[in-house]
């Protein structure tokens, strides 16, 4: 099992959400605010796992995760 970053945006009229260790692998989601986290993620669950079925069909390596996050209080 691999473990892949994903931050979260609000969006103007939606939420967005993007892997930094998976160039163009994104998703988006528009639903009541105290849902909307789980609506994405599971896009974006959906959106990684076909990417990585897509490489191991074409035999291409998977990205390795390399990124992090971390809140800074100001």
């Amino acid at each position: 099992m691999r473990r892949f970053l994903i931050v979260i945006e609000k969006a103007e009229n939606n939420y967005s959400a993007y892997c930094p260790d998976l160039p163009g692998c994104a998703a988006t989601g528009i639903i009541r605010e105290e849902a909307v986290r789980e609506e994405v993620e599971i896009n974006m669950y959906e959106a990684i796992k076909m990417l990585i079925e897509g490489l191991l069909e074409d035999k291409l390596p998977i990205p390795e995760s390399n990124s992090f996050s971390e809140y800074v209080a100001v």
